[in-house]
């Protein structure tokens, strides 16, 4: 009985991450070109309807496979193809994952992303993921894996080792990914996405702003996460880290107002997902990282690290929260008692 109750619940709650029309392109450019404060108070009204707008949820994302990539992906400095400084390791053995998972844990975090920097794992690496998850969920934390691309069977493996969310980010618009990456095409991004949906896992899927993109291409990116159907549970916004060595080192910096209304659109958009503040926050200053809470983001990354790029001290982030009277939760429990809707037409905007 308990399976079929799981299985109705998600059910249940796929049919509320279905937005009612597919967004266009223009409809979202629409949104991000709206005067600033516009923008931000739509967002903050969808926000409350269907999440506590003062508290957020804490996740720690661990590299627990660092460098050797195969992969060009122009931002990323664990590709092998780029000399950034980073070292390819071995895959970290399960007790140091179970004790940074614990560490995680005693400093606040919920949730507890892996990291391996693979094109695509191999079945052993698979196994030994698996037991990964089941060691940290078994401390009681959510769980969330990033391994690369996904064949047919890998994503039921992991979710029966009790994975929550498989993350596999699109990165941007269809049209500007070629610019960024070679090795992978945009399609191989969706089948792995299909693969994850169509195992009952929870999708984590986002993107980067600061690639050098247009405005056009991030409302494109955003179409392409919002019309999904359903839409990601959890959506991860990043900023480019600029890493010297990579291809994107010199790139224009994203103007700070720009990374809110993208915060903003996603909000909108995907009114029930949990939009999450990830890399690049270290660039950001106490005050643009509370506009990206009022802007609707409910989670961030926190902890020492964010893979191979530095993230705020868990101190600070506390003591920001603090500051804000903000309070950390759960991602069930941020949404509980939530049960706005959006029609498309009056909260989520001129859609």
């Amino acid at each position: 009985m308990q399976v079929h109750t799981h299985t109705a619940a998600h059910g249940h709650d796929e049919a509320l991450r279905r937005n009612d029309k597919l967004w266009t392109v223009a409809e979202i450019e629409a949104l991000f070109a709206l005067p600033f404060n516009d923008l931000i108070f739509r967002a903050q009204q969808v926000h409350r309807d269907h999440f506590d707008a003062n508290a957020v949820q804490l996740s720690t994302l661990l590299s627990i496979k660092t460098g050797g990539c195969p992969e060009d992906c122009s931002y990323c400095p664990q590709s092998a193809r780029y000399d950034t400084g980073v070292e390819a390791e071995k895959l970290m053995p399960v007790e140091e994952v179970v004790a940074a998972a614990q560490r995680a844990k005693d400093a606040g975090a919920t949730r507890f992303c892996m990291g391996a920097a693979w094109r695509s794992p191999k079945p052993h690496q698979v196994d030994a993921v698996g037991e990964m998850v089941r060691s940290v969920k078994a401390l009681g934390l959510e769980t969330c894996v990033t391994l690369g691309m996904l064949r047919d069977g890998q994503a039921e493996q992991l979710r029966e080792a009790g994975l929550d969310y498989y993350n596999h980010n699109l990165d941007t618009s269809p049209e500007f990914y070629g610019q960024i990456i070679t090795t992978r095409t945009y399609q191989d991004r969706l089948d792995t996405l299909a693969r994850v949906r169509d195992a009952g896992l929870k999708v984590c899927c986002g993107g980067i702003v600061g690639l050098g993109e247009t405005r056009r291409e991030r409302a494109g990116l955003i179409a392409q996460l919002a019309n999904m159907s359903p839409y990601p549970e959890s959506v991860p916004i990043n900023n480019l880290m600029k890493v010297e060595g990579t291809p994107l080192e010199h790139n224009e910096n994203v103007d700070p107002f720009d990374f809110v209304r993208m915060i903003a659109v996603a909000r909108i958009t995907m009114p029930r997902a949990m939009v999450r503040l990830s890399a690049g926050r270290e660039m950001m200053d106490d005050a643009l990282q509370s506009l990206c809470f009022l802007a609707g983001a409910n989670s961030m990354f926190y902890g020492e690290k964010l893979l191979v790029t530095q993230n705020p001290q868990a101190e600070h982030d506390r003591a920001l929260l603090a500051r804000l009277g903000m309070r950390t939760s759960t991602e069930e429990k941020l949404g509980a008692g939530n049960a706005g809707e959006c029609d498309g037409l009056t909260a989520c905007a001129t859609h």
